[in-house]
Protein backbone atom coordinates (compact mmCIF):
# COMPACT_ATOMS: atom_id res chain seq x y z
CA UNK A 1 0.00 0.00 0.00
CA UNK A 2 1.45 3.36 -1.06
CA UNK A 3 0.69 6.47 0.97
CA UNK A 4 1.36 10.06 -0.10
CA UNK A 5 3.37 12.91 1.42
CA UNK A 6 0.45 15.21 0.56
CA UNK A 7 -1.38 13.99 3.71
CA UNK A 8 1.65 13.06 5.82
CA UNK A 9 1.70 9.46 4.56
CA UNK A 10 -1.53 8.65 6.40
CA UNK A 11 -3.55 5.54 5.58
CA UNK A 12 -6.73 6.27 3.65
CA UNK A 13 -9.60 4.13 2.47
CA UNK A 14 -8.76 4.90 -1.16
CA UNK A 15 -5.13 3.81 -0.68
CA UNK A 16 -6.30 0.47 0.74
CA UNK A 17 -8.68 -0.12 -2.15
CA UNK A 18 -6.07 0.86 -4.72
CA UNK A 19 -3.54 -1.59 -3.25
CA UNK A 20 -6.18 -4.34 -3.26
CA UNK A 21 -7.01 -3.73 -6.93
CA UNK A 22 -3.32 -3.77 -7.85
CA UNK A 23 -2.89 -7.12 -6.11
CA UNK A 24 -5.86 -8.54 -8.01
CA UNK A 25 -4.35 -7.45 -11.34
CA UNK A 26 -1.21 -9.37 -10.37
CA UNK A 27 -3.34 -12.44 -9.58
CA UNK A 28 -2.42 -12.22 -5.90
CA UNK A 29 -4.88 -13.40 -3.27
CA UNK A 30 -4.88 -10.88 -0.42
CA UNK A 31 -5.30 -12.59 2.93
CA UNK A 32 -4.43 -9.76 5.28
CA UNK A 33 -2.99 -6.31 5.93
CA UNK A 34 0.25 -5.91 7.87
CA UNK A 35 0.86 -2.56 9.59
CA UNK A 36 3.42 -1.21 12.04
CA UNK A 37 2.00 1.04 14.75
CA UNK A 38 3.83 3.27 15.62
CA UNK A 39 5.08 3.38 12.08
CA UNK A 40 8.50 2.32 10.90
CA UNK A 41 9.91 4.31 9.07
CA UNK A 42 7.59 7.31 9.63
CA UNK A 43 7.91 7.52 13.42
CA UNK A 44 4.22 8.39 13.92
CA UNK A 45 1.31 6.73 15.71
CA UNK A 46 -1.77 5.70 13.77
CA UNK A 47 -4.94 7.67 14.44
CA UNK A 48 -8.29 6.17 15.35
CA UNK A 49 -9.52 7.21 11.91
CA UNK A 50 -6.80 5.19 10.21
CA UNK A 51 -7.43 2.18 12.43
CA UNK A 52 -11.15 2.33 11.64
CA UNK A 53 -10.30 2.42 7.92
CA UNK A 54 -8.28 -0.76 8.41
CA UNK A 55 -11.03 -2.50 10.36
CA UNK A 56 -13.73 -1.54 7.84
CA UNK A 57 -11.53 -2.74 4.99
CA UNK A 58 -10.80 -6.06 6.71
CA UNK A 59 -14.50 -6.62 7.36
CA UNK A 60 -15.43 -5.76 3.77
CA UNK A 61 -12.80 -8.06 2.23
CA UNK A 62 -13.00 -10.74 4.93
CA UNK A 63 -9.24 -10.63 5.56
CA UNK A 64 -6.91 -10.47 8.57
CA UNK A 65 -5.10 -7.56 10.23
CA UNK A 66 -1.61 -8.10 11.63
CA UNK A 67 -0.49 -5.18 13.77
CA UNK A 68 3.20 -4.93 14.70
CA UNK A 69 3.22 -2.82 17.88
CA UNK A 70 6.88 -3.25 18.77
CA UNK A 71 7.42 0.54 19.12
CA UNK A 72 4.34 1.15 21.29
CA UNK A 73 6.42 2.14 24.33
CA UNK A 74 8.51 4.71 22.45
CA UNK A 75 5.73 7.31 22.06
CA UNK A 76 7.18 10.56 23.46
CA UNK A 77 4.62 13.13 22.22
CA UNK A 78 0.85 13.27 21.63
CA UNK A 79 -1.22 11.74 20.21
CA UNK A 80 -0.82 8.73 22.44
CA UNK A 81 -0.55 5.18 21.16
CA UNK A 82 -3.83 3.39 20.40
CA UNK A 83 -3.87 -0.33 19.66
CA UNK A 84 -6.08 -1.68 16.91
CA UNK A 85 -7.70 -3.96 19.48
CA UNK A 86 -8.78 -0.94 21.54
CA UNK A 87 -10.62 0.47 18.55
CA UNK A 88 -12.28 -2.87 17.85
CA UNK A 89 -13.48 -3.12 21.44
CA UNK A 90 -14.96 0.38 21.20
CA UNK A 91 -17.09 -0.57 18.20
CA UNK A 92 -20.53 -2.02 18.75
CA UNK A 93 -21.31 -2.79 15.11
CA UNK A 94 -18.34 -5.05 14.30
CA UNK A 95 -19.44 -8.06 12.30
CA UNK A 96 -17.89 -11.09 10.64
CA UNK A 97 -16.12 -12.06 13.84
CA UNK A 98 -13.38 -9.51 13.13
CA UNK A 99 -11.77 -10.06 16.54
CA UNK A 100 -10.67 -13.51 15.46
CA UNK A 101 -8.91 -11.98 12.46
CA UNK A 102 -6.84 -9.37 14.31
CA UNK A 103 -3.40 -10.43 15.53
CA UNK A 104 -0.91 -8.29 17.46
CA UNK A 105 2.82 -8.96 17.65
CA UNK A 106 5.18 -7.37 20.14
CA UNK A 107 8.75 -7.67 21.44
CA UNK A 108 10.87 -6.29 24.26
CA UNK A 109 13.66 -5.43 21.82
CA UNK A 110 12.76 -1.74 21.30
CA UNK A 111 10.94 -0.61 24.43
CA UNK A 112 13.38 -2.20 26.88
CA UNK A 113 16.40 -2.11 24.58
CA UNK A 114 17.14 -5.83 24.83
CA UNK A 115 17.15 -7.18 21.25
CA UNK A 116 19.58 -9.91 22.26
CA UNK A 117 17.02 -11.48 24.58
CA UNK A 118 14.87 -12.49 21.56
CA UNK A 119 11.68 -12.22 23.61
CA UNK A 120 8.45 -11.58 21.74
CA UNK A 121 4.78 -12.48 21.76
CA UNK A 122 1.66 -12.89 19.65
CA UNK A 123 -1.74 -11.76 20.91
CA UNK A 124 -4.68 -13.27 19.08
CA UNK A 125 -8.21 -14.51 19.74
CA UNK A 126 -7.84 -17.04 16.94
CA UNK A 127 -7.23 -20.51 18.39
CA UNK A 128 -5.72 -21.77 15.14
CA UNK A 129 -3.14 -18.95 15.11
CA UNK A 130 -2.29 -19.46 18.78
CA UNK A 131 -1.90 -23.24 18.32
CA UNK A 132 0.38 -22.74 15.29
CA UNK A 133 2.47 -20.14 17.14
CA UNK A 134 2.80 -22.42 20.16
CA UNK A 135 4.13 -25.25 18.01
CA UNK A 136 6.50 -22.93 16.11
CA UNK A 137 7.89 -21.57 19.39
CA UNK A 138 9.57 -24.92 19.95
CA UNK A 139 12.14 -23.91 17.33
CA UNK A 140 13.01 -20.65 19.09
CA UNK A 141 12.63 -21.15 22.80
CA UNK A 142 13.71 -18.43 25.22
CA UNK A 143 16.29 -19.77 27.67
CA UNK A 144 15.30 -20.40 31.28
CA UNK A 145 17.84 -17.83 32.47
CA UNK A 146 16.40 -15.16 30.19
CA UNK A 147 12.84 -15.97 31.25
CA UNK A 148 13.82 -15.65 34.91
CA UNK A 149 15.55 -12.30 34.34
CA UNK A 150 12.70 -10.86 32.24
CA UNK A 151 10.06 -12.01 34.73
CA UNK A 152 11.87 -10.26 37.58
CA UNK A 153 12.27 -7.07 35.56
CA UNK A 154 8.63 -6.90 34.44
CA UNK A 155 7.14 -7.64 37.85
CA UNK A 156 8.89 -4.55 39.22
CA UNK A 157 6.19 -2.13 38.05
CA UNK A 158 7.90 0.97 39.45
CA UNK A 159 11.18 0.22 37.68
CA UNK A 160 9.45 -0.61 34.39
CA UNK A 161 7.39 2.60 34.47
CA UNK A 162 10.42 4.78 35.27
CA UNK A 163 12.51 3.02 32.63
CA UNK A 164 9.95 3.57 29.87
CA UNK A 165 9.38 7.17 30.96
CA UNK A 166 13.11 7.95 30.91
CA UNK A 167 13.51 6.26 27.53
CA UNK A 168 10.73 8.40 26.09
CA UNK A 169 12.32 11.55 27.51
CA UNK A 170 15.69 10.74 25.97
CA UNK A 171 14.16 9.79 22.62
CA UNK A 172 12.34 13.11 22.48
CA UNK A 173 15.54 15.02 23.18
CA UNK A 174 17.45 13.12 20.50
CA UNK A 175 14.66 13.64 18.00
CA UNK A 176 14.66 17.39 18.69
CA UNK A 177 18.43 17.53 18.25
CA UNK A 178 18.18 15.74 14.92
CA UNK A 179 15.31 17.86 13.61
CA UNK A 180 17.02 21.09 14.71
CA UNK A 181 20.34 20.07 13.17
CA UNK A 182 18.75 19.12 9.86
CA UNK A 183 16.63 22.29 9.84
CA UNK A 184 19.82 24.35 10.17
CA UNK A 185 21.06 22.54 7.07
CA UNK A 186 17.86 23.36 5.17
CA UNK A 187 16.30 19.91 5.52
CA UNK A 188 12.76 19.29 6.81
CA UNK A 189 11.39 16.22 8.59
CA UNK A 190 7.95 14.69 8.87
CA UNK A 191 6.59 15.60 12.32
CA UNK A 192 7.08 12.48 14.43
CA UNK A 193 6.06 11.46 17.93
CA UNK A 194 7.41 7.92 18.34
CA UNK A 195 10.07 5.45 17.28
CA UNK A 196 13.84 5.60 17.04
CA UNK A 197 14.03 7.50 13.72
CA UNK A 198 12.77 10.39 11.63
CA UNK A 199 11.39 10.47 8.10
CA UNK A 200 13.53 13.09 6.36
CA UNK A 201 12.67 15.03 3.20
CA UNK A 202 15.67 15.45 0.87
CA UNK A 203 13.75 15.75 -2.38
CA UNK A 204 15.24 19.19 -3.05
CA UNK A 205 18.74 17.65 -3.09
CA UNK A 206 18.01 15.18 -5.90
CA UNK A 207 19.43 15.87 -9.34
CA UNK A 208 16.14 14.51 -10.72
CA UNK A 209 12.90 13.17 -9.27
CA UNK A 210 13.94 9.52 -9.72
CA UNK A 211 14.98 6.64 -7.50
CA UNK A 212 18.27 6.50 -9.38
CA UNK A 213 19.00 10.05 -8.21
CA UNK A 214 17.95 9.03 -4.69
CA UNK A 215 20.46 6.17 -4.77
CA UNK A 216 23.23 8.54 -5.94
CA UNK A 217 22.48 10.94 -3.09
CA UNK A 218 22.50 8.06 -0.61
CA UNK A 219 25.91 6.91 -1.90
CA UNK A 220 27.32 10.43 -1.64
CA UNK A 221 26.15 10.73 1.98
CA UNK A 222 27.52 7.28 2.78
CA UNK A 223 30.91 7.73 1.12
CA UNK A 224 31.62 11.43 1.65
CA UNK A 225 29.77 12.27 4.85
CA UNK A 226 30.29 8.92 6.56
CA UNK A 227 26.65 8.50 7.56
CA UNK A 228 24.54 5.47 6.70
CA UNK A 229 20.88 6.44 6.34
CA UNK A 230 18.13 4.43 4.70
CA UNK A 231 16.80 5.59 1.31
CA UNK A 232 13.02 5.64 1.00
CA UNK A 233 13.10 3.07 -1.79
CA UNK A 234 14.40 0.48 0.69
CA UNK A 235 11.23 1.14 2.71
CA UNK A 236 9.02 0.85 -0.42
CA UNK A 237 8.27 4.58 -0.51
CA UNK A 238 6.63 5.58 -3.78
CA UNK A 239 8.17 9.08 -3.78
CA UNK A 240 11.94 9.44 -4.33
CA UNK A 241 13.87 11.70 -1.98
CA UNK A 242 12.70 10.55 1.44
CA UNK A 243 15.17 8.97 3.89
CA UNK A 244 14.92 7.26 7.27
CA UNK A 245 17.47 8.62 9.75
CA UNK A 246 17.97 6.82 13.08
CA UNK A 247 18.91 8.90 16.11
CA UNK A 248 18.75 6.44 19.01
CA UNK A 249 21.83 4.34 18.23
CA UNK A 250 24.44 7.00 19.05
CA UNK A 251 25.49 9.37 21.82
CA UNK A 252 24.50 13.03 21.83
CA UNK A 253 28.11 13.96 21.03
CA UNK A 254 28.10 11.67 18.00
CA UNK A 255 24.76 13.08 16.85
CA UNK A 256 26.19 16.61 17.00
CA UNK A 257 29.14 15.51 14.85
CA UNK A 258 26.73 13.90 12.37
CA UNK A 259 24.72 17.13 12.10
CA UNK A 260 27.87 19.20 11.50
CA UNK A 261 28.88 16.81 8.72
CA UNK A 262 25.44 16.98 7.15
CA UNK A 263 25.43 20.78 7.16
CA UNK A 264 28.89 20.91 5.60
CA UNK A 265 27.76 18.44 2.96
CA UNK A 266 24.57 20.35 2.15
CA UNK A 267 26.47 23.63 1.93
CA UNK A 268 28.77 22.04 -0.66
CA UNK A 269 25.97 20.47 -2.72
CA UNK A 270 23.93 23.57 -3.47
CA UNK A 271 23.05 23.80 -7.14
CA UNK A 272 25.62 26.46 -7.98
CA UNK A 273 28.95 25.94 -9.69
CA UNK A 274 32.06 26.18 -7.58
CA UNK A 275 35.07 28.33 -8.30
CA UNK A 276 36.34 25.78 -10.83
CA UNK A 277 33.09 25.94 -12.78
CA UNK A 278 32.04 22.42 -11.74
CA UNK A 279 29.17 21.11 -9.69
CA UNK A 280 29.95 19.16 -6.53
CA UNK A 281 29.25 15.83 -8.22
CA UNK A 282 31.60 16.74 -11.08
CA UNK A 283 34.29 17.71 -8.57
CA UNK A 284 33.86 14.36 -6.79
CA UNK A 285 34.20 12.48 -10.07
CA UNK A 286 37.35 14.44 -10.93
CA UNK A 287 38.78 13.63 -7.52
CA UNK A 288 38.03 9.94 -8.03
CA UNK A 289 39.76 9.97 -11.43
CA UNK A 290 42.80 11.63 -9.91
CA UNK A 291 43.00 9.03 -7.14
CA UNK A 292 42.53 6.21 -9.66
CA UNK A 293 45.43 7.51 -11.79
CA UNK A 294 47.66 7.71 -8.72
CA UNK A 295 46.75 4.14 -7.72
CA UNK A 296 47.47 2.88 -11.24
CA UNK A 297 50.84 4.64 -11.30
CA UNK A 298 51.80 3.27 -7.89
CA UNK A 299 50.71 -0.24 -8.91
CA UNK A 300 52.94 -0.08 -11.98
CA UNK A 301 55.94 0.78 -9.80
CA UNK A 302 55.25 -2.29 -7.63
CA UNK A 303 55.09 -4.51 -10.72
CA UNK A 304 58.38 -3.35 -12.15
CA UNK A 305 60.14 -3.33 -8.79
CA UNK A 306 59.19 -6.97 -8.25
CA UNK A 307 60.10 -7.91 -11.82
CA UNK A 308 63.60 -6.41 -11.82
CA UNK A 309 64.51 -7.42 -8.28
CA UNK A 310 63.16 -10.97 -8.27
CA UNK A 311 63.35 -11.72 -12.02
CA UNK A 312 60.10 -13.67 -11.80
CA UNK A 313 56.89 -12.89 -13.62
CA UNK A 314 55.04 -15.16 -11.16
CA UNK A 315 55.33 -12.58 -8.40
CA UNK A 316 53.81 -9.91 -10.61
CA UNK A 317 50.89 -12.17 -11.52
CA UNK A 318 50.27 -12.88 -7.83
CA UNK A 319 50.23 -9.17 -6.97
CA UNK A 320 47.98 -8.41 -9.93
CA UNK A 321 45.54 -11.05 -8.75
CA UNK A 322 45.49 -9.73 -5.20
CA UNK A 323 44.97 -6.13 -6.37
CA UNK A 324 42.34 -7.21 -8.93
CA UNK A 325 44.28 -5.60 -11.78
CA UNK A 326 44.47 -6.64 -15.43
CA UNK A 327 47.92 -8.24 -15.58
CA UNK A 328 48.43 -8.00 -19.35
CA UNK A 329 47.27 -4.39 -19.46
CA UNK A 330 49.79 -3.23 -16.87
CA UNK A 331 52.75 -5.33 -17.97
CA UNK A 332 52.56 -4.50 -21.66
CA UNK A 333 51.59 -0.82 -21.31
CA UNK A 334 54.26 1.50 -22.73
CA UNK A 335 53.06 4.32 -20.47
CA UNK A 336 53.88 2.34 -17.36
CA UNK A 337 57.38 1.60 -18.66
CA UNK A 338 57.90 5.34 -19.03
CA UNK A 339 56.58 5.89 -15.51
CA UNK A 340 59.08 3.35 -14.21
CA UNK A 341 61.97 5.12 -15.97
CA UNK A 342 60.90 8.43 -14.48
CA UNK A 343 60.72 6.87 -11.03
CA UNK A 344 64.19 5.35 -11.11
Amino acid sequence: MHCSSSNGFRITSSALKQAYKKAQKLNLKVKGVLVTNPSNPLGITMTRTELNHLIDFAIEKNIHIISDEIYSGTVFDPPKFVSVMEVVNERTNSVNNIRNRIHIIYSLSKDLGVPGFRVGMIYSNNEMVVDAATKMSSFGLVSSQTQHLVANVLKDKKFTFNYIEETQRRLKRRMEMLVCGLRNAGIQCLKSNAGLFCWVDMRHLLSSATFEAEKKLWMMILCHVGLNISPGSSCHCSEPGWFRVCFANMSEATLKVAMRRMKAFIDSTVSVVNENGCTYEQSVNAERESIAKWVNWYASLIFYFVHFHFQSIDYIQIIAGVMNIDFQKYVTSRNHVDLWKCYY
